[in-house]
């Protein structure tokens, strides 16, 4: 007895935005509508990924370096802030 394979069928992912179905165009500007995100396609070295997918754990990874990326934003301008405020003080006009 032969059995027949069973047609593959390779219909794409149903993305919807509440109840209405929407192309991917559609759907990721949604997404980055509500969450304030924006994909980008970056090159990390190895040793980096590999740091934040342990450091992660269950969590995503690119949330991590994500945190990252934004406290080095935020240090730099507290130190900016904090040089500037130095300079004031030890140079009064």
């Amino acid at each position: 007895m032969k059995s027949t394979p069973s047609p593959v069928t390779s219909k794409p992912p149903r993305l919807r935005v509440g109840l209405k179905n929407v192309s991917n165009e559609e759907f990721a500007a949604a997404v980055n509508e509500h969450l304030g995100k924006q994909r980008v396609s970056i090159m990390l070295d190895g040793s980096i990924i590999a740091f934040f997918k342990a450091k992660a754990g269950e969590r995503g990874y690119q949330t991590l370096i994500n945190q990252a990326l934004r406290q080095a934003m935020t240090g730099e301008q507290i130190e900016s802030t904090l040089r500037r405020i130095i300079r004031e003080e030890l140079h009064p006009s």
